[in-house]
């Protein structure tokens, strides 16, 4: 289906990106696991540029939702088939969170669920849950707990991929930010979390015990590890009134620093209403923003403006800002020219920091990747189109950006 364009010059661009995703094909992608080494320095910044050993770092990434609590070969499917697709960094949630183990407090979400990992079956995972003997929070460091973390950095730097690591999902998917307000009675979701004494105190507990953790597969402490590159406070943190996201935002950055002064950390916001406004603060080190445009109610060409407005705010506020998450129905007779488009915008601008797809999903343990019925965003190692065109954004990447230094590109930017 042919796209129509506001400016008569991205018709040209159209067909040109055409020849270009298909002549990049057959580039070898920038991520290697044949060394089988992990990162030896941490992600740095440079302006609006990740930075490298001083040289740019642009994020070609995935999302990934249930590498947490996924089987051990369902995890190695992820972070091969982010290999093969040649991103460089995978984005993570810590999850699930449960309420007790006795069921004296509830669980408010289907912890029992039996599917997929993918459907959120975590199948007895929990990471967090409440103690009712101490009547307070309760950290599972077991085989069904943080250990699976561990696997999972420690496979993840094998393969010289980055993780960026959410501490918790604001969502109650699987339990996140709304069970540990749950845990109090609370049935506020947008304020009680962010302002009540009890779960700011978990919430710097929690921090705490993941950053100055051991990895027991690696005995690097997460806080000293490279394969990490980046903390975020919470995925979508929607705290209402915005000035107590702001405030909380600030409050528990400066908390994450005073802890870790070798990872990058990020709110993990969407950003778009509020237009990066969490950037202003200092103990944030990048910004995030999240596009789906059709939730937006945006053409493919308004969005690919939106991504060119944020890149400016990032030259703005002279700070790397990410698209972290983004997403096209596969059913859009257009979804493989919007994905090219909104790369190649990404990749030409010298003040985009890079971008995250929302989301890869890889084979699970029955056998066959996830239905994906509902929004249809799955990225999988397919050979589809959609895929071959993520792999020549990644390969393109690796040729343009990551061969320069970062002062070069750092002056590009206007």
């Amino acid at each position: 289906m042919m796209i129509g364009w506001q400016r008569a010059k991205n018709g040209l661009r159209n067909a040109g990106l055409r020849v270009l995703v298909f002549a990049l094909l057959f580039i070898p992608a920038a991520v290697s696991a044949a060394d089988n080494l992990p990162p030896a320095s941490f992600i740095r910044t440079s302006g609006t540029a990740f930075t490298v050993d001083g040289r740019p770092f642009f994020v070609t990434g995935v999302n990934n939702h249930y590498v947490t609590f996924g089987s051990q070969d369902e995890v190695i499917h992820v972070l091969d088939d982010a290999v093969a697709m040649g991103a460089n960094v995978v984005r993570i949630f810590l999850q699930p969170v449960i309420g007790s183990l006795d069921g004296s407090t509830a669980t408010i979400w289907n912890w029992r669920l039996e599917a997929d990992a993918s459907d959120l079956a975590v199948r007895g995972m929990y990471l967090l849950s409440w103690d009712p003997g101490e009547n307070g929070m309760a950290i599972n460091d077991g085989a069904n707990g943080m250990q699976k973390i561990d696997f999972l950095v420690a496979e993840a730097g094998k393969r010289r991929l980055r993780l960026i690591i959410a501490f918790l999902d604001f969502w109650a998917y699987t339990g996140g930010a709304q069970q540990m307000r749950a845990w109090y009675g609370s049935q506020d979701q947008s304020t009680f979390f962010f302002d009540d004494p009890r779960t700011k105190r978990d919430y710097r507990t929690w921090v705490r015990h993941v950053v100055q953790r051991v990895n027991l597969l690696t005995g690097l402490a997460y806080r000293d590890d490279p394969t990490i590159m980046a903390w975020e406070l919470m995925n979508e943190g929607n705290a209402r009134p915005e000035a107590l996201r702001l405030a909380w935002t600030a409050e528990m950055s400066a908390y994450v620093k005073s802890l870790d002064s070798n990872h990058l950390v990020s709110s993990g916001h969407a950003n778009v209403s509020e237009k990066l406004s969490d950037l202003t603060i200092p103990t944030l080190d990048f910004g995030t923003w999240h596009g789906y445009p059709l939730y937006y109610n945006l053409t493919v060409q308004q969005f690919d403006d939106q991504i060119t407005e944020f890149c400016q705010l990032a030259a703005r506020a002279n700070k790397p800002v990410l698209l972290e998450e983004f997403g096209y129905a596969r059913s859009n007779r257009n979804s493989a020219d919007a994905y090219a488009i909104w790369l190649d915008t990404l990749a030409r601008d010298p003040r985009c920091a890079g971008w995250i797809v929302w989301r890869l999903a890889s084979r699970q343990d029955s056998g066959g990747y996830p239905a994906d019925e509902h929004d249809q965003f799955d990225i999988r190692n397919d050979g589809s189109v959609i895929w071959n065109i993520l792999k020549a954004a990644t390969a393109r990447a690796a040729q343009s950006r990551e061969t320069r230094p970062a002062s070069e590109a750092v002056r590009e930017a206007p």
